[in-house]
Protein backbone atom coordinates (compact mmCIF):
# COMPACT_ATOMS: atom_id res chain seq x y z
CA UNK A 1 0.00 0.00 0.00
CA UNK A 2 1.23 3.61 -0.58
CA UNK A 3 1.80 6.04 1.93
CA UNK A 4 -0.41 9.13 1.77
CA UNK A 5 -0.16 12.70 3.29
CA UNK A 6 -0.88 16.03 2.72
CA UNK A 7 2.50 16.74 2.38
CA UNK A 8 5.58 14.65 1.62
CA UNK A 9 9.00 16.58 1.77
CA UNK A 10 11.78 14.77 -0.51
CA UNK A 11 14.75 16.20 1.48
CA UNK A 12 15.87 16.41 5.47
CA UNK A 13 18.25 19.24 5.55
CA UNK A 14 17.52 21.82 7.50
CA UNK A 15 15.16 23.87 4.99
CA UNK A 16 12.72 20.27 4.59
CA UNK A 17 12.57 19.51 8.26
CA UNK A 18 11.89 22.91 9.39
CA UNK A 19 9.11 22.71 6.41
CA UNK A 20 8.04 19.58 8.07
CA UNK A 21 7.96 21.04 11.36
CA UNK A 22 5.94 24.01 10.29
CA UNK A 23 3.35 22.09 7.93
CA UNK A 24 2.74 20.07 11.02
CA UNK A 25 2.51 23.07 13.22
CA UNK A 26 -0.17 23.97 10.40
CA UNK A 27 -1.75 20.24 10.88
CA UNK A 28 -0.84 18.79 7.87
CA UNK A 29 0.10 14.79 7.71
CA UNK A 30 3.60 15.60 7.00
CA UNK A 31 6.24 12.96 5.58
CA UNK A 32 9.95 13.48 5.07
CA UNK A 33 11.48 11.26 2.33
CA UNK A 34 16.19 11.18 3.54
CA UNK A 35 18.50 8.87 1.86
CA UNK A 36 21.24 9.52 4.53
CA UNK A 37 20.46 11.41 8.30
CA UNK A 38 18.37 13.88 9.27
CA UNK A 39 20.12 17.50 9.23
CA UNK A 40 21.44 17.33 5.78
CA UNK A 41 24.80 19.36 4.38
CA UNK A 42 24.49 22.09 7.30
CA UNK A 43 24.38 19.19 10.11
CA UNK A 44 26.93 16.75 8.91
CA UNK A 45 29.09 18.18 6.49
CA UNK A 46 28.83 22.03 6.29
CA UNK A 47 28.00 24.68 8.54
CA UNK A 48 27.83 22.89 12.32
CA UNK A 49 30.86 20.49 11.76
CA UNK A 50 32.99 23.32 10.29
CA UNK A 51 32.05 26.08 12.99
CA UNK A 52 32.94 23.49 15.54
CA UNK A 53 36.39 23.59 13.54
CA UNK A 54 36.68 27.02 13.30
CA UNK A 55 35.66 28.01 17.08
CA UNK A 56 38.87 24.67 18.09
CA UNK A 57 40.91 27.10 15.54
CA UNK A 58 39.73 30.95 17.00
CA UNK A 59 40.86 29.33 20.93
CA UNK A 60 44.11 28.11 19.91
CA UNK A 61 44.92 30.93 18.18
CA UNK A 62 43.79 33.29 21.29
CA UNK A 63 45.77 30.83 23.52
CA UNK A 64 48.91 31.16 21.54
CA UNK A 65 48.63 34.80 21.70
CA UNK A 66 47.32 34.59 25.76
CA UNK A 67 50.91 36.92 26.87
CA UNK A 68 49.15 40.05 25.47
CA UNK A 69 46.48 39.28 27.73
CA UNK A 70 48.67 38.98 30.74
CA UNK A 71 48.42 35.29 30.73
CA UNK A 72 51.72 33.26 30.79
CA UNK A 73 50.81 29.62 29.33
CA UNK A 74 53.33 27.14 28.46
CA UNK A 75 53.00 23.92 26.49
CA UNK A 76 49.84 24.91 24.56
CA UNK A 77 49.15 21.93 21.82
CA UNK A 78 46.51 20.94 19.48
CA UNK A 79 45.15 17.76 19.42
CA UNK A 80 43.35 17.50 16.24
CA UNK A 81 42.23 14.13 16.54
CA UNK A 82 39.89 15.65 19.88
CA UNK A 83 38.97 18.40 17.67
CA UNK A 84 37.40 15.95 15.43
CA UNK A 85 35.98 14.55 18.57
CA UNK A 86 34.27 17.61 19.30
CA UNK A 87 32.72 17.99 15.97
CA UNK A 88 31.42 14.41 15.49
CA UNK A 89 29.60 15.07 19.45
CA UNK A 90 28.27 18.24 18.68
CA UNK A 91 26.94 16.74 15.28
CA UNK A 92 25.49 13.67 17.03
CA UNK A 93 23.57 15.82 19.53
CA UNK A 94 21.91 18.17 17.05
CA UNK A 95 20.93 15.13 15.09
CA UNK A 96 19.37 13.76 18.23
CA UNK A 97 17.70 16.91 18.11
CA UNK A 98 16.57 16.93 15.21
CA UNK A 99 14.84 13.16 15.28
CA UNK A 100 13.08 14.17 18.49
CA UNK A 101 11.63 17.29 16.72
CA UNK A 102 10.26 14.58 13.81
CA UNK A 103 8.69 12.19 17.25
CA UNK A 104 7.14 15.16 18.95
CA UNK A 105 5.57 16.90 15.74
CA UNK A 106 4.59 13.29 14.40
CA UNK A 107 6.61 13.62 11.22
CA UNK A 108 7.11 9.97 9.44
CA UNK A 109 10.40 9.67 8.14
CA UNK A 110 11.06 7.17 5.28
CA UNK A 111 14.71 6.70 4.91
CA UNK A 112 15.69 5.68 1.41
CA UNK A 113 16.33 7.21 -2.47
CA UNK A 114 13.27 8.91 -3.40
CA UNK A 115 12.37 10.28 -7.35
CA UNK A 116 9.41 11.95 -8.32
CA UNK A 117 7.18 9.99 -10.80
CA UNK A 118 4.52 11.02 -12.62
CA UNK A 119 0.55 10.52 -12.85
CA UNK A 120 0.29 6.52 -12.00
CA UNK A 121 -2.15 3.96 -10.85
CA UNK A 122 -1.44 6.37 -7.26
CA UNK A 123 -2.20 9.22 -8.39
CA UNK A 124 -3.71 11.22 -11.43
CA UNK A 125 -0.77 13.78 -11.55
CA UNK A 126 3.13 14.38 -10.61
CA UNK A 127 4.11 14.75 -7.70
CA UNK A 128 4.17 11.17 -6.07
CA UNK A 129 7.89 9.84 -5.06
CA UNK A 130 8.81 6.30 -5.53
CA UNK A 131 11.50 5.70 -2.55
CA UNK A 132 14.12 3.07 -2.79
CA UNK A 133 14.67 1.89 0.60
CA UNK A 134 17.82 0.15 2.29
CA UNK A 135 16.67 -2.98 1.84
CA UNK A 136 16.22 -2.81 -1.89
CA UNK A 137 12.66 -2.73 -1.38
CA UNK A 138 10.38 -0.01 -3.27
CA UNK A 139 7.57 2.26 -1.63
CA UNK A 140 5.43 5.20 -3.11
CA UNK A 141 4.52 8.12 -0.59
CA UNK A 142 1.61 10.36 -2.41
CA UNK A 143 0.91 13.75 -1.10
CA UNK A 144 -1.11 16.40 -1.98
CA UNK A 145 1.69 18.83 -2.15
CA UNK A 146 5.11 17.88 -2.14
CA UNK A 147 7.87 20.29 -1.54
CA UNK A 148 11.44 19.36 -3.13
CA UNK A 149 14.29 19.89 -0.54
CA UNK A 150 17.59 18.17 -2.24
CA UNK A 151 20.33 20.68 -1.52
CA UNK A 152 23.12 20.56 -3.05
CA UNK A 153 26.93 19.36 -3.49
CA UNK A 154 29.66 20.97 -4.19
CA UNK A 155 31.04 21.96 -7.37
CA UNK A 156 34.14 20.20 -9.09
CA UNK A 157 36.66 21.95 -11.52
CA UNK A 158 37.30 19.59 -14.82
CA UNK A 159 40.48 18.06 -14.91
CA UNK A 160 41.21 18.71 -10.97
CA UNK A 161 38.60 15.63 -9.70
CA UNK A 162 38.60 15.31 -6.14
CA UNK A 163 40.01 12.01 -4.79
CA UNK A 164 39.73 12.92 -1.10
CA UNK A 165 43.16 12.30 -0.76
CA UNK A 166 45.26 14.85 -2.91
CA UNK A 167 42.33 16.73 -3.78
CA UNK A 168 39.58 17.34 -1.54
CA UNK A 169 36.31 19.08 -1.10
CA UNK A 170 34.48 20.54 2.45
CA UNK A 171 33.22 17.22 2.77
CA UNK A 172 36.72 15.38 2.74
CA UNK A 173 38.15 18.21 4.51
CA UNK A 174 36.24 17.81 7.42
CA UNK A 175 36.80 14.32 7.70
CA UNK A 176 40.72 14.59 7.51
CA UNK A 177 42.27 12.29 10.80
CA UNK A 178 45.47 14.44 10.67
CA UNK A 179 46.54 18.08 9.32
CA UNK A 180 48.50 18.74 6.65
CA UNK A 181 51.49 20.78 6.56
CA UNK A 182 50.38 23.15 3.59
CA UNK A 183 47.37 23.43 1.56
CA UNK A 184 46.23 25.18 -1.61
CA UNK A 185 42.88 26.43 -1.55
CA UNK A 186 40.96 27.05 -4.85
CA UNK A 187 38.12 29.79 -4.68
CA UNK A 188 38.06 32.71 -2.54
CA UNK A 189 34.60 32.86 -1.86
CA UNK A 190 32.89 32.45 1.87
CA UNK A 191 34.06 28.25 2.44
CA UNK A 192 37.49 28.95 0.73
CA UNK A 193 38.17 31.83 3.31
CA UNK A 194 36.70 30.06 5.98
CA UNK A 195 38.89 27.11 5.72
CA UNK A 196 41.94 29.66 4.72
CA UNK A 197 41.48 31.33 8.39
CA UNK A 198 40.79 27.84 9.92
CA UNK A 199 44.16 26.08 8.64
CA UNK A 200 46.06 28.92 9.16
CA UNK A 201 45.24 29.28 13.25
CA UNK A 202 45.77 25.19 13.07
CA UNK A 203 49.46 26.16 11.76
CA UNK A 204 49.26 24.95 8.07
CA UNK A 205 50.54 26.81 5.61
CA UNK A 206 48.18 27.92 3.15
CA UNK A 207 47.73 29.74 -0.59
CA UNK A 208 44.18 30.52 -1.64
CA UNK A 209 43.78 31.39 -5.54
CA UNK A 210 40.52 33.23 -6.52
CA UNK A 211 40.12 33.97 -9.93
CA UNK A 212 38.03 37.24 -9.46
CA UNK A 213 40.53 40.59 -8.49
CA UNK A 214 38.82 39.85 -4.68
CA UNK A 215 38.26 37.87 -1.89
CA UNK A 216 34.72 36.94 -1.12
CA UNK A 217 33.69 38.44 -4.80
CA UNK A 218 29.67 38.39 -3.57
CA UNK A 219 30.38 40.57 -0.83
CA UNK A 220 30.90 44.13 -0.94
CA UNK A 221 34.29 45.55 -2.22
CA UNK A 222 35.59 46.96 0.97
CA UNK A 223 34.65 43.96 2.92
CA UNK A 224 37.11 41.74 0.08
CA UNK A 225 39.95 44.16 0.89
CA UNK A 226 39.69 44.21 4.80
CA UNK A 227 39.34 40.52 4.46
CA UNK A 228 42.21 40.14 2.18
CA UNK A 229 44.44 42.55 4.21
CA UNK A 230 43.89 40.47 7.55
CA UNK A 231 44.52 37.26 6.26
CA UNK A 232 47.93 38.44 4.45
CA UNK A 233 48.57 40.14 7.48
CA UNK A 234 48.68 36.69 9.22
CA UNK A 235 50.98 34.64 7.06
CA UNK A 236 48.36 33.61 4.16
CA UNK A 237 49.47 33.92 0.94
CA UNK A 238 46.68 34.96 -1.41
CA UNK A 239 46.77 35.38 -5.31
CA UNK A 240 43.63 36.92 -6.71
CA UNK A 241 42.96 37.92 -10.04
CA UNK A 242 44.75 34.74 -10.62
CA UNK A 243 44.30 31.80 -13.67
CA UNK A 244 44.55 28.46 -12.29
CA UNK A 245 46.40 25.99 -15.28
CA UNK A 246 44.73 22.62 -14.76
CA UNK A 247 46.36 20.87 -17.08
CA UNK A 248 49.49 21.65 -15.51
CA UNK A 249 48.01 19.38 -12.44
CA UNK A 250 50.32 16.25 -11.12
CA UNK A 251 49.56 14.66 -7.87
CA UNK A 252 52.68 12.53 -6.44
CA UNK A 253 52.43 10.59 -3.06
CA UNK A 254 52.80 13.31 -0.95
CA UNK A 255 52.54 16.36 -2.70
CA UNK A 256 50.18 18.35 -5.55
CA UNK A 257 51.99 20.23 -8.37
CA UNK A 258 49.83 23.11 -9.92
CA UNK A 259 50.56 25.76 -12.18
CA UNK A 260 49.21 29.56 -11.53
CA UNK A 261 49.18 32.39 -13.79
CA UNK A 262 48.73 35.56 -11.66
CA UNK A 263 49.83 39.22 -13.02
CA UNK A 264 51.43 37.83 -16.61
CA UNK A 265 53.41 35.10 -14.33
CA UNK A 266 53.47 31.83 -14.07
CA UNK A 267 54.17 30.71 -11.24
CA UNK A 268 54.12 26.83 -9.63
CA UNK A 269 52.57 25.97 -6.34
CA UNK A 270 53.26 23.10 -4.12
CA UNK A 271 51.60 21.51 -0.95
CA UNK A 272 50.30 18.56 0.58
CA UNK A 273 46.59 19.03 -0.49
CA UNK A 274 44.55 21.04 -2.49
CA UNK A 275 40.33 22.26 -1.52
CA UNK A 276 38.04 22.90 -3.85
CA UNK A 277 35.76 25.83 -3.00
CA UNK A 278 34.54 26.57 -6.20
CA UNK A 279 30.55 27.01 -4.66
CA UNK A 280 27.49 24.09 -4.64
CA UNK A 281 25.48 22.49 -7.41
CA UNK A 282 22.40 21.77 -6.94
CA UNK A 283 20.91 18.78 -6.83
CA UNK A 284 18.44 18.96 -9.36
CA UNK A 285 19.62 15.77 -11.77
CA UNK A 286 18.42 12.50 -11.28
CA UNK A 287 15.19 12.85 -8.39
CA UNK A 288 12.51 12.30 -11.40
CA UNK A 289 11.90 16.18 -12.50
CA UNK A 290 11.71 14.65 -15.96
CA UNK A 291 8.45 13.01 -15.22
CA UNK A 292 6.82 16.44 -14.32
CA UNK A 293 6.13 19.69 -15.95
CA UNK A 294 8.65 21.31 -13.02
CA UNK A 295 10.53 23.84 -14.89
CA UNK A 296 14.72 23.84 -14.70
CA UNK A 297 16.86 26.65 -15.67
CA UNK A 298 20.81 25.73 -15.77
CA UNK A 299 20.53 23.26 -12.96
CA UNK A 300 18.00 25.05 -10.54
CA UNK A 301 14.63 24.92 -10.10
CA UNK A 302 12.50 27.56 -10.96
CA UNK A 303 10.21 28.68 -8.31
CA UNK A 304 7.81 32.00 -7.50
CA UNK A 305 7.77 34.19 -4.32
CA UNK A 306 5.88 31.57 -2.86
CA UNK A 307 8.76 28.67 -3.34
CA UNK A 308 5.64 26.91 -5.72
CA UNK A 309 7.33 25.47 -8.94
CA UNK A 310 5.40 25.21 -12.47
CA UNK A 311 3.63 22.46 -11.26
CA UNK A 312 1.42 24.66 -8.35
CA UNK A 313 0.99 21.84 -5.75
CA UNK A 314 4.77 20.91 -5.95
CA UNK A 315 7.14 23.36 -4.59
CA UNK A 316 11.18 23.53 -3.79
CA UNK A 317 13.34 25.11 -1.62
CA UNK A 318 16.61 25.89 -0.56
CA UNK A 319 20.17 25.42 -2.33
CA UNK A 320 18.16 23.50 -5.11
CA UNK A 321 16.53 27.02 -6.29
CA UNK A 322 20.02 28.57 -6.15
CA UNK A 323 19.65 32.31 -4.67
CA UNK A 324 21.65 32.35 -1.72
CA UNK A 325 22.77 29.20 -0.54
CA UNK A 326 22.39 29.16 2.95
CA UNK A 327 20.78 26.88 5.59
CA UNK A 328 18.78 29.92 7.17
CA UNK A 329 17.71 31.27 3.70
CA UNK A 330 16.67 27.75 3.28
CA UNK A 331 14.55 27.52 6.72
CA UNK A 332 12.75 30.51 5.76
CA UNK A 333 11.67 29.23 2.25
CA UNK A 334 10.73 26.05 4.04
CA UNK A 335 7.95 28.43 6.19
CA UNK A 336 7.36 29.81 3.51
CA UNK A 337 5.98 27.00 1.39
CA UNK A 338 4.43 25.18 4.26
CA UNK A 339 2.50 28.51 4.99
CA UNK A 340 1.71 29.04 1.43
CA UNK A 341 0.31 25.55 0.80
CA UNK A 342 -1.83 25.32 4.22
CA UNK A 343 -3.24 28.80 3.12
CA UNK A 344 -1.94 30.50 5.90
CA UNK A 345 -0.36 33.80 5.75
CA UNK A 346 2.44 34.48 3.83
CA UNK A 347 5.06 37.05 3.89
CA UNK A 348 6.80 37.07 0.26
CA UNK A 349 10.62 35.72 0.22
CA UNK A 350 12.61 38.74 -0.38
CA UNK A 351 16.07 38.06 -0.55
CA UNK A 352 17.73 41.53 0.67
CA UNK A 353 16.17 40.36 4.27
CA UNK A 354 18.75 37.17 4.57
CA UNK A 355 21.61 37.94 6.49
CA UNK A 356 24.91 36.43 4.92
CA UNK A 357 27.88 35.27 7.48
CA UNK A 358 31.23 34.76 7.24
CA UNK A 359 33.03 32.76 9.98
CA UNK A 360 36.54 33.70 9.82
CA UNK A 361 38.39 35.20 12.04
CA UNK A 362 37.15 38.17 12.57
CA UNK A 363 34.29 37.45 11.33
CA UNK A 364 32.19 39.41 8.47
CA UNK A 365 28.57 39.45 7.24
CA UNK A 366 26.34 41.83 5.23
CA UNK A 367 22.59 42.24 4.93
CA UNK A 368 21.01 43.80 1.54
CA UNK A 369 22.94 45.59 -1.62
CA UNK A 370 26.30 45.93 -1.92
CA UNK A 371 27.43 49.76 -2.84
CA UNK A 372 27.68 48.35 -6.05
CA UNK A 373 24.68 46.76 -6.69
CA UNK A 374 22.87 50.21 -4.79
CA UNK A 375 24.34 52.27 -7.42
CA UNK A 376 23.56 49.86 -9.90
CA UNK A 377 19.85 49.41 -9.01
CA UNK A 378 19.61 53.83 -9.60
CA UNK A 379 20.04 54.62 -5.54
CA UNK A 380 21.73 57.84 -4.84
CA UNK A 381 23.30 56.66 -1.48
CA UNK A 382 25.55 57.92 1.39
CA UNK A 383 27.36 55.86 3.75
CA UNK A 384 28.61 55.74 7.32
CA UNK A 385 31.13 53.82 8.60
CA UNK A 386 32.94 52.96 11.83
CA UNK A 387 36.04 51.66 12.96
CA UNK A 388 35.88 49.03 16.07
CA UNK A 389 39.17 50.18 16.78
CA UNK A 390 36.92 53.37 18.32
CA UNK A 391 34.96 50.58 20.23
CA UNK A 392 36.11 50.02 23.63
CA UNK A 393 34.95 46.66 24.00
CA UNK A 394 36.54 45.53 20.59
CA UNK A 395 40.07 46.71 22.59
CA UNK A 396 39.13 44.83 25.64
CA UNK A 397 38.49 42.04 23.68
CA UNK A 398 41.88 42.12 21.85
CA UNK A 399 40.21 42.30 18.31
CA UNK A 400 40.04 46.06 17.12
CA UNK A 401 40.22 45.08 13.51
CA UNK A 402 37.58 45.88 10.97
CA UNK A 403 34.39 47.93 10.68
CA UNK A 404 30.24 48.44 9.66
CA UNK A 405 29.61 50.35 6.55
CA UNK A 406 25.99 51.19 6.64
CA UNK A 407 24.77 52.26 2.42
CA UNK A 408 21.47 54.08 2.58
CA UNK A 409 19.04 56.10 -0.07
CA UNK A 410 20.28 59.47 -0.05
CA UNK A 411 16.31 60.77 -0.64
CA UNK A 412 14.19 58.00 1.49
CA UNK A 413 16.43 57.49 4.09
CA UNK A 414 16.15 53.65 3.64
CA UNK A 415 18.66 51.24 5.15
CA UNK A 416 19.99 49.47 1.63
CA UNK A 417 22.80 47.77 3.13
CA UNK A 418 24.67 46.87 6.08
CA UNK A 419 28.47 45.32 6.19
CA UNK A 420 30.56 44.43 9.10
CA UNK A 421 34.15 42.69 9.44
CA UNK A 422 35.23 42.29 12.76
CA UNK A 423 35.11 40.53 16.05
CA UNK A 424 31.31 38.53 16.58
CA UNK A 425 29.78 40.49 13.26
CA UNK A 426 27.91 37.51 12.42
CA UNK A 427 25.74 38.01 15.68
CA UNK A 428 25.48 41.78 15.20
CA UNK A 429 24.02 41.18 12.16
CA UNK A 430 21.22 40.52 13.02
CA UNK A 431 19.92 43.88 14.66
CA UNK A 432 20.49 45.33 10.63
CA UNK A 433 18.43 42.52 9.55
CA UNK A 434 15.62 43.58 11.98
CA UNK A 435 15.96 47.19 10.74
CA UNK A 436 15.57 46.06 7.07
CA UNK A 437 12.53 44.29 8.27
CA UNK A 438 10.71 47.11 9.96
CA UNK A 439 11.98 49.31 6.79
CA UNK A 440 14.21 51.32 9.67
CA UNK A 441 15.99 54.53 9.01
CA UNK A 442 19.74 54.77 9.99
CA UNK A 443 18.48 57.50 12.37
CA UNK A 444 16.35 55.26 14.26
CA UNK A 445 18.49 52.52 14.94
CA UNK A 446 21.30 55.18 15.83
CA UNK A 447 19.38 56.77 18.76
CA UNK A 448 18.32 53.22 20.04
CA UNK A 449 20.26 53.05 23.49
CA UNK A 450 23.20 50.77 22.70
CA UNK A 451 24.60 49.64 26.09
CA UNK A 452 28.49 50.33 27.01
CA UNK A 453 31.06 49.01 26.59
CA UNK A 454 29.78 47.08 23.97
CA UNK A 455 30.60 45.59 20.24
CA UNK A 456 26.83 46.51 19.65
CA UNK A 457 27.97 50.31 20.52
CA UNK A 458 29.48 50.20 16.52
CA UNK A 459 25.79 49.85 14.73
CA UNK A 460 24.56 53.13 16.82
CA UNK A 461 27.98 54.70 15.17
CA UNK A 462 27.79 53.70 11.96
CA UNK A 463 24.23 54.01 11.71
CA UNK A 464 24.71 57.63 13.11
CA UNK A 465 27.95 58.27 10.72
CA UNK A 466 25.64 57.69 8.01
CA UNK A 467 24.71 61.22 8.26
CA UNK A 468 27.29 63.01 9.78
CA UNK A 469 26.50 62.90 13.04
CA UNK A 470 28.89 59.87 15.15
CA UNK A 471 29.88 60.65 18.45
CA UNK A 472 32.72 58.17 19.15
CA UNK A 473 35.32 59.61 16.95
Amino acid sequence: MAITCDVAILGGGTGGYVAAIRAAQLGKDVVIIEQDKLGGTCLHRGCIPSKSFLRSAEVYAEMKESESYGIEAEGVRLSFRKVQKRKDEIVDKLHQGVQYLMRKNKIRVVQGAGRVIGPSIFSPRSGAVAVELPDGEMETVVPSHLIIATGSRPRHLPGLEPDGVHVLTSDHALLMEELPSSMVIVGGGVIGVEWASMLNDFGVRVTVVEASDRLLPAEDEDIGKEMLKLLTNRGVTVMTGAELLTDSFKAEEEQVHIQVRHKGTEHTLKADKMLLSVGRVGNADDIGLENTDVRVDKGLIVVNEFMQTTEQHIYAIGDVIGGLQLAHAASHEGITAANHLAGAHVTPYRSEWIPRCVYTRPEAASVGLTEKQAKDRGHEIKIGKFPFQAIGKALVQGASEGFVKVIADRSTNDILGVHMIGPHVTELIGEAALAQVLDATPWEVGTAVHAHPTLSEIMGEAMLAVNGMATGI
